[in-house]
């Protein structure tokens, strides 16, 4: 069932915005929280263009409150965890549903993020920092090497007909017949409309199967709650061969995932909400795409029933679509895919797969885990439970999933970690 459409019209040069629960970086655990006179409390105006344009380093830290001061990310892309190191910190502490096994794909990759297959089987990641990788499989290996330089935060990357798609905060490359060309790719741009800010200017892109050649890109805002520029906060159908785009979906705070229902064509996607609210408050999400238009609620409202302290501004919760599901809160959902391959057991057919980075303003961390949501396909009967876990020891992350894609040569499923520098591989053999 192909999702009813409102269509917007071509997108103008437009205005951008941030914000970030699914930054890259990890938080430093509290055994408990901070006394708030232990320094003053960061305030940036998040309303200014000033702030959007030229962000100071820790502008994540702008609305910082007394019951959360001492929460803060850890400050850098972490180095790549050694092989043998990674290969016992998984042994020791993954934890699986029952005939479910775990290994260690690739590692040494320093900043993982979005995966995507090429049609020759190429395996191309994107990147927190500047670059993009390419893996292939040679005998039992997999071989990676970075392919792509001098871009910024390519975490974002597609492909189809042959070409494969990277994001740049504003724009998207085209790189051409890539899988011939891994030696030497020449990138062109082909979209350069989107907004110029970098926070929460990392992105996306899910490949619309409905309409080939299109892809769902969320653009978010330049701030963690503020009176969002126009063009920001919402997800976008974009055609980069044709330089189109038009507006699907609005009051997205930051999501870095997504996926089309193979079942009805529609989005659904993972959102991460607003910070410096507390420890179990507010749930980040699941949401599910069912008109075009449909607004979800940043910045009035969070979790689908609390009105923002300070931006409501009047408005009610129930007048904004409410999250298929609230996953919980600062778990930082990133990457999600529909199952679609045939290793594991036909009850997992469709069912959705999110990567939890885990988030970075609380004193006890949550997420770092990968779960298993079923759904109907109307968004019904919905439910989740944990699938892999145990990326967190001593309240600390050693590693933090980003994204999950499944193996076309085998249906398993590969889950990216940008904290661990690594790639993972899960499969299924019904054995304990």
């Amino acid at each position: 069932m192909r999702l009813k459409r409102r269509r917007f019209g071509l997108l103008r040069p437009l205005v951008g915005a941030v914000c970030v629960t699914g930054i890259a970086l990890w938080g430093i655990a509290s055994t408990g929280a901070a006394r708030a006179d232990e320094a003053p409390l960061i305030k940036y105006n998040g309303n200014s263009r000033d702030y959007w344009e030229h962000p100071p380093a820790d502008w994540f830290m702008g609305d910082e409150t007394a019951q959360q001061h001492g929460t803060h990310p850890y400050p850098g892309q972490p180095l790549p965890t050694p092989h043998d190191e990674l290969v016992g910190l998984v042994k020791d502490n993954i934890k699986l549903q029952p005939g479910f096994h775990i290994e260690v794909l690739a590692d040494q990759l320093d900043c993982a993020r979005q995966m995507v297959f090429g049609s020759d089987n190429t395996l191309y990641v994107g990147c927190w920092t500047d670059h993009v990788f390419a893996l292939k499989k040679q005998g039992d290996k997999w071989v990676a090497k970075t392919i792509i330089k001098g871009l910024r935060q390519p975490t974002g990357i597609g492909f189809y007909n042959g070409n494969l798609y990277v994001t740049d905060i504003d724009k998207i490359y085209r790189y051409k017949d890539i899988a011939n060309n891994l030696d030497n790719p020449k990138g062109e741009v082909v979209y350069s409309d989107f907004p110029p800010y970098t926070s929460h200017g990392w992105k996306y892109m899910v490949a619309d199967s409905q309409s080939p050649g299109w892809f769902y890109i969320p653009v978010g805002p330049p701030c963690n709650v503020c009176m969002i520029p126009s063009g920001t906060a919402q997800y976008r159908h974009v055609n980069p061969d044709e330089g189109l785009s038009e507006v699907a979906a609005l009051g997205q705070r930051n999501s870095v995932g997504g996926d089309v229902d193979p079942r009805t064509g529609q989005l659904w996607f993972s959102e991460n909400a607003r910070d410096w609210m507390g420890d179990n408050i507010p749930s980040d999400k699941l949401n599910h795409l069912t008109r075009w238009g449909q607004h979800f609620g940043y910045p009035y409202c969070h979790q689908g029933d609390i009105p923002d302290p300070k931006y409501s501004m009047g408005h009610k919760c129930d007048e904004f679509t409410p999250p298929a599901l609230n996953v919980g809160p600062h778990m930082a959902p990133l990457g999600m895919k529909f199952y679609t391959g045939n290793n594991f057991p036909a009850e997992y057919k469709n069912n959705i797969f999110l990567a939890e980075h885990g988030g970075w303003n609380q004193f006890w961390h949550t997420g770092a885990r990968i779960v298993r949501i079923q759904t109907d396909p109307d968004g019904k009967n919905i439910s989740q439970e944990p699938f892999a876990w145990g990326w967190i020891k001593d309240n600390k992350y050693w590693g933090r999933p980003a994204d999950v894609v499944i193996n076309p040569m085998d249906g398993s499923l590969l889950i990216s970690d940008d904290q661990a520098g690594a790639i993972y591989r899960i499969w299924y053999d019904g054995k304990s």
